[in-house]
């Protein structure tokens, strides 16, 4: 069994096999990245006090909990890949034992978390869905989004990318509405979900909610698609980057990105332009480059 599937809502996976970094004599997270509920990772080591070491489909290392995966071997994680799944378009769903508000909870799924879809013409407002353990559950069709983004880079040796854009504008427009579905989550180190995330993880989750898988943390790096171009050829949808931070370009100078700066504490608006109120002056004259998954030959 080299390969696993998250079975809980969110987890975090740590920098090395547990939950903690001791720094003179202060505890601070070990937590670089957080898995969703339904996305797979391949195992690349044996468990150590508790933690599998793992890479994820975006290309990521980590750690994990062993009781937050249920193993699977290759043949089980390519046929899941291959039915149809989704992706949950809601802050958080509730997943019901029936299509009714009055049902049975059995799980509540934050924005981004994979379900197996069964049928979505069930003549309610309810699609059916399978989850992990078995059980057939219920999700509102509203809080259902198509999943674009490929995981079969866990057993491929490229990083698979959404085989076509339709179109490039509709691409960056879909990015940027994207994010403006977190505005207000808080800020969490290494968080990538709906209870709080930091500034990788909204700018890559956004990305790869509409097929593009970009590298998780805050710096251009080869073998992922984005490629750095001038600062002033910035279009909304590009990304911004920052002295360890990275936001997202919405057009007209403004960007969106996740601070933990005090008084902020999550995901705002911020603009670049000095007469703006809601300028940061510490980032705008700071921003040393831009990058784009459309420049050059790097473009889908």
């Amino acid at each position: 069994m080299d390969y696993a599937l998250i079975s809980r809502s969110t987890v975090p996976i740590y920098t090395l096999p547990g939950t903690k970094i001791v720094k003179e004599g202060r505890s601070f997270t070990a937590i670089a990245d957080e898995g969703l509920y339904g996305m797979g990772v391949r195992l690349t080591g044996e468990e150590q006090n508790g933690y599998l070491p793992i890479l994820t489909h975006y290309g990521y290392p980590g750690y994990i909990c062993a009781e937050a995966v249920i193993r699977k071997n290759l043949g089980e994680m390519k046929s899941r890949e291959e039915k149809r799944l989704c992706a949950v378009d809601a802050t958080f769903a509730d997943i019901t034992n029936e299509p009714s508000v009055d049902g049975v909870i059995l799980i509540s799924l934050p924005k981004g978390a994979l379900v197996q879809l069964n049928r979505f013409d069930t003549g309610t407002a309810w699609a059916e869905i399978s989850l992990l353990d078995g059980q057939r559950g219920y999700i509102r069709k509203q809080f259902l989004q198509e999943k674009l983004f490929s995981q079969c880079g866990l057993w491929e040796t490229a990083l698979p990318q959404r085989p076509a854009i339709m179109d490039e504008a509709s691409f960056r427009a879909g990015v940027v509405n994207e994010a403006k579905k977190y505005l207000g989550v808080q800020y969490r180190w290494g968080g990538k979900s709906t209870l709080g995330l930091d500034c990788s993880g909204l700018t890559s989750m956004c990305y790869m909610l509409h097929g593009a898988l970009i590298y998780r943390d805050a710096s251009i790096e080869p073998g992922f698609p984005i490629r750095e171009i001038p600062l002033a050829d910035k279009l909304p949808g590009d990304l911004l980057y920052f002295p360890g931070h990275i936001a997202l370009y919405m057009g007209d100078g403004r960007y969106i990105h996740s601070t933990g700066l005090e008084g902020s504490g999550g995901v705002v608006i911020n603009s670049l332009e000095p007469g703006a109120k809601d300028y940061r002056a510490d980032l705008a004259e700071n921003i040393y480059a831009a990058g784009s998954l459309f420049a050059g030959e790097e473009k889908l």
